[in-house]
């Protein structure tokens, strides 16, 4: 169980992803709301879960996670800055030319293991180093971050009856449950639930939790694996948009490219309207 203070620091780090991650939304912006649903999860893994550092990233040893729903790559982003594994200011080159900044993770940024934007691919890749590991003994970790309308894509289910015939238990596939697949909710587009039962019949072990709750994360992935020779799956349910009360769930704020007014207004809308005496000048001037 994660004590108050943990949650805490946690729940600060993910604030301040929040902030970099809406910064990002302007000069040709990026795709804000599904960054800010997954900003949770990933600051989870990296400071609770993986065993990934700058000082192993090139270690065979390592943990493994894949972005597959690239276009959430602003959260990746920034929670390498608050790790201290990317400096801040190189966010200020986003989608420029002489930079590997841009909409959809590069593997030129380090501590980023694959690219990704087309989705579906990234499940078959994660199963396959997941494979890799099991055949050389290791007990890396390999997890994969998939969106949910990502699942549309048949090769997810392709790749979950490989990850089962050979018994891929070190392999953690987290869906971030957002409900919306780009400009439409995806029980109007393709109806996915019940997705747990469909995961459970394609031999994976199964469990769902709310998505920003650090506790019920950490208890949830405490007891990873959930079964021998199955490969995980966590279902995070989440609010697309998560923090910003005018965005979210709202079908058209899936791509966003706000001016540095409208940018500085959600900045505020972010701390809450009572903070921003406080803190207006300082996130302006940032």
């Amino acid at each position: 169980m994660l004590n108050p203070y943990d949650v805490e620091t946690l729940e600060a780090k993910a604030l301040r992803v929040r902030e970099h991650i809406i910064r990002l939304a302007t000069a040709g912006g990026c795709f804000l709301g599904a960054s800010l649903s997954c900003a949770d999860l990933i600051v989870y893994l990296y400071t609770h879960f993986l065993n990934v550092s700058p000082a192993n990233f090139d270690d065979p040893q390592r943990d493994y996670l894949f972005l597959s729903k690239g276009h959430d790559v602003p959260a990746l982003y920034a929670t390498f800055v608050e790790m201290g594994w990317m400096p801040e200011a190189r966010l200020r080159n986003h989608l420029q030319t002489h930079d590997h900044i841009y909409w959809h993770p590069n593997r030129g940024v380090p501590g980023i293991e694959f690219h990704s934007g087309s989705l579906g691919h990234l499940l078959s890749v994660a199963a396959g180093v997941a494979y890799d590991c099991k055949l050389r003994g290791q007990d890396n970790k390999v997890v994969v971050i998939t969106g949910d309308g990502e699942l549309n894509e048949g090769s997810n289910w392709e790749a979950l009856l490989v990850a089962h015939a050979y018994r891929l238990d070190n392999l953690l596939i987290i869906v971030d449950r957002n409900e919306f697949q780009a400009n439409v909710e995806t029980e109007a587009l393709i109806p996915l639930e019940p997705l747990a039962d469909k995961f459970a019949a394609f031999g994976c072990a199964v469990e769902r939790v709310d998505g920003h709750d650090f506790g019920a994360l950490h208890e949830a992935l405490h007891h990873f694996p959930y079964a021998a020779n199955r490969p995980t799956v966590l279902i995070a349910d989440t609010v697309r948009g998560k923090g910003l009360p005018s965005i979210a769930r709202r079908a058209d704020r899936w791509f966003c490219n706000f001016t540095q007014e409208e940018v500085a207004d959600l900045l505020l809308e972010l701390h809450g309207a009572d903070k921003a005496d406080l803190i207006s000048e300082a996130l302006m001037v940032r």
